[in-house]
Parts: structure tokens; C-alpha cells; sequence
């Protein structure tokens, strides 16, 4: 069984919690309540491979984000969500972008955008067209999304594995013997 280590990020009150919520437990949460962080776990069934999802869902606000640094250095994949109705989640997906690239020192990272709140067409700030163009410009997939109404909840999870593993297939780790031999070349100071 393969486990993947997955992070949520984007601003405050766009919906992080309520997907993570809708996606490991199939229910949603009504009431805003900042998070700090909260973490899941939730195995996935997806092309006949079982796979373990530890997800991280990170604190929206500013004050949260030296927190948010350490876990995107250990994350295997990223969603970085914004609210279609809410412009200043969506400018921010960029910062995203470059905390988690940075962290990573990469810009080659599997990263899943994520238009949340898609059952507020009404309120609708952000078009699809331009969460599909930034989502291009950054190379990253894109998805829109309704924890409330469960639409494309369980897809943008799917989707992110799918380039996890494309990313795994293209960047391979190390072998053991590499690793051992790299370790065995260094030195020791007593």
C-alpha cells in the first residue's frame, strides 16, 4: 500500500476544512472555525491500487505560516484552494505556489487548484477561465469544487494522486544502495 502525505492550502475561510471534512467523512461542516491545523487520514481505492492519504489541513491565516513551511518541505502533493466568490483567495494562489515550489526547491511539484464553493454560482467572482489559466500558467491541474454539495470533492484527491504518481514515475528517489553508498563517503567528526 502506498502512503502520500497531502497538504491544503489557500486563505482562510475558502473551504479547506469542509473538503478534507466531505472527503474523509462524506459530511459537511456549516460554521466557519478557524483552523491551526488538523490532520486526516483516509484510504483510496483508485485504478485497482489502495493508497493511504494523510492529509494536512493547514491554517488560512498569515500568523500560521512558518507552521505551514515545515509540513510543505514533507508534502508529496498540494491542493491549493481559493473560494470562486471570494478575489482576494484567488490572488493568493500564486503566493501558494511559490511558498510550496520554494519549500520544495522545485518548481516541478504535483499541485491540484482548487475553485471551492462551486454551489455559489450566483456569487461567482473568479470564472472558470481564469482558474483554468492560472492553473496553466503554473503548470498545475484544475478543479472546481463544492464541499457542500459533494461535487468533484473525491476527484481533486484522485486527480492530485495521479500526478503524485506521474511525478514519482518522472523524478524517481534514490535506491537504497545509493543512498548508502552517499552516506558511507561522508565524513565523521568525534
Amino acid at each position: 500500500m502506498t502512503e502520500y502525505k497531502i497538504i491544503i492550502v489557500g486563505r482562510g475561510g475558502v473551504g479547506k476544512t469542509a473538503l478534507m471534512v466531505r472527503f474523509v467523512q462524506n459530511t459537511f461542516i456549516e460554521e466557519y472555525d478557524p483552523t491551526i491545523e488538523e490532520e486526516y487520514r483516509r484510504q483510496i481505492v483508485i485504478d485497482e491500487e489502495t493508497y493511504t492519504l494523510d492529509i494536512l489541513d493547514t491554517g488560512g491565516n498569515e500568523e500560521y505560516s512558518i507552521i505551514r513551511d515545515v509540513y510543505m518541505r514533507k508534502g508529496d502533493g498540494f491542493l491549493i484552494v481559493y473560494s470562486i466568490n471570494a478575489r482576494n483567495s484567488f490572488d493568493e494562489v500564486q503566493k501558494y505556489y511559490e511558498q510550496i515550489t520554494g519549500a520544495k526547491d522545485s518548481d516541478d511539484v504535483p499541485i491540484v487548484v482548487v475553485g471551492n464553493k462551486s454551489d455559489l454560482e450566483n456569487e461567482r467572482k473568479i470564472s472558470k477561465y481564469e482558474g483554468t489559466d492560472i492553473s496553466t500558467s503554473l503548470n498545475c491541474s484544475f478543479i472546481e469544487t463544492s464541499a457542500k454539495e459533494s461535487v468533484n470533492v473525491e476527484q481533486a484527491f484522485t486527480d492530485l494522486v495521479h500526478k503524485i504518481n506521474k511525478h514519482r514515475l518522472e523524478y524517481p528517489k534514490k535506491t537504497n544502495s545509493q543512498n548508502r553508498r552517499s552516506k558511507s563517503n561522508r565524513c565523521e567528526i568525534f
